[in-house]
C-alpha cells in the first residue's frame, strides 16, 4: 500500500526534469534538482538567450498583473501554471495596488504547491489559496477557485507558457474557452507562450521534450494570437513580449523575439 509520503515523492519525479523547475533554474532560483539544472544547461548551450526570455516573460506578469488591478480594476486573478514562488508573485502585484484583491494559483508540481502554501500569504483584507490542478481540467479548477473568489464579478485569468504545455490533439483553446466561458463580462485574459520562429530555440525544445516529464509545444505567433478569439485585445495586442506596455525608463534585455503575449477582455 502507498502512504502519502511515497505518492507525493512518486509525484516530484526527481529523476526526471520538470517545467516549473526547469523555470526556476532559469530565473536564478534555488528550488530544483540536479536533473533539472541539466535541462536547464542544455537549453542554455543551444539557446544561450533563454534565461533573459524566462525574465522577459516574468516581467510581463507584473506589468499585466499592474494595468489589470490598476487601469482595468479586476480585484480578482486566477493564476494557472504559478510555477515556483519568486519576487513579485501575482498576489503581491495586485495587494500592493488594492490590498482587498483575492488571488487562487493553479499547479499541479507538488513541490510549487508546497512552496506556495508556504511563502504566498495574503493580506489581511485580501486572499490567496492553491488549487492543485491541471489545466487540462478547467472544470475543477473553476470549482475549487469559487471556494475564494466570486465568479460573478470580473476576474483576470493569467495564462503565462502554459498553453505551450498542451498538445494541439489536447485542444488547448478549447480549454481557455471553458475557462474564459464561466467567468463574466470584464473579466480578462493574460497570455504569454513561445513561439517557434528561431530555429536555435526549436531545437532547444525538441532536446528538452526528449528527456522532460513535460513536453513544451511552441507555436506560430498568428496561432497563439488564435487563442484571444472571441475577446477584445488591449493596445497593442499580441505582441513581442517586450514590447506589451514597457516600462518608462527600464528598457527590456535585448533577445530575440521568441515569445508573444497579450491581454483581452471578456465585453
Amino acid at each position: 500500500m502507498t502512504g502519502p509520503r511515497e505518492e507525493a515523492g512518486a509525484r516530484l519525479q526527481t529523476d526526471r526534469p520538470h517545467s516549473a523547475r526547469v523555470w526556476n533554474y532559469l530565473l536564478g532560483g534555488k528550488d530544483n534538482y540536479p536533473v533539472d539544472s541539466e535541462a536547464g544547461d542544455v537549453i542554455l548551450t543551444t539557446f544561450p538567450e533563454f534565461a533573459a526570455v524566462a525574465r522577459l516573460q516574468r516581467r510581463f506578469l507584473a506589468r499585466a498583473v499592474r494595468f489589470l488591478a490598476g487601469e482595468v480594476g479586476i480585484r480578482q486573478f486566477l493564476d494557472i501554471g504559478t510555477g515556483l514562488p519568486t519576487a513579485d508573485n501575482t498576489h503581491e502585484l495586485a495587494q500592493r495596488i488594492a490590498p482587498e484583491s483575492r488571488i487562487v494559483y493553479v499547479d499541479n508540481d507538488p513541490l510549487v504547491l508546497t512552496h506556495a502554501r508556504a511563502l504566498l500569504t495574503s493580506t489581511p483584507e485580501g486572499a490567496c489559496a492553491y488549487v492543485d490542478a491541471d489545466v487540462r481540467h478547467p472544470e475543477r479548477i473553476l470549482a475549487e477557485a469559487a471556494r475564494t473568489l466570486d465568479l460573478s464579478r470580473p476576474v483576470a485569468l493569467t495564462a503565462l507558457g502554459i498553453m505551450g504545455q498542451i498538445s494541439d490533439a489536447e485542444r488547448p483553446a478549447e480549454l481557455l474557452d471553458t475557462l474564459m466561458a464561466a467567468l463574466p463580462r470584464g473579466s480578462c485574459l493574460a497570455l504569454s507562450d513561445g513561439t517557434d520562429n528561431n530555429e536555435a530555440l526549436n531545437r532547444a525544445v525538441q532536446v528538452y521534450n526528449g528527456q522532460s516529464a513535460n513536453t513544451y509545444h511552441l507555436r506560430s505567433p498568428q496561432e497563439i494570437a488564435a487563442f484571444f478569439t472571441g475577446l477584445d485585445l488591449v493596445d497593442p495586442g499580441v505582441v513581442a513580449t517586450a514590447s506589451w506596455r514597457p516600462d518608462a525608463g527600464r528598457p527590456e534585455e535585448p533577445t530575440a523575439d521568441v515569445s508573444v503575449c497579450g491581454v483581452a477582455a471578456k465585453n
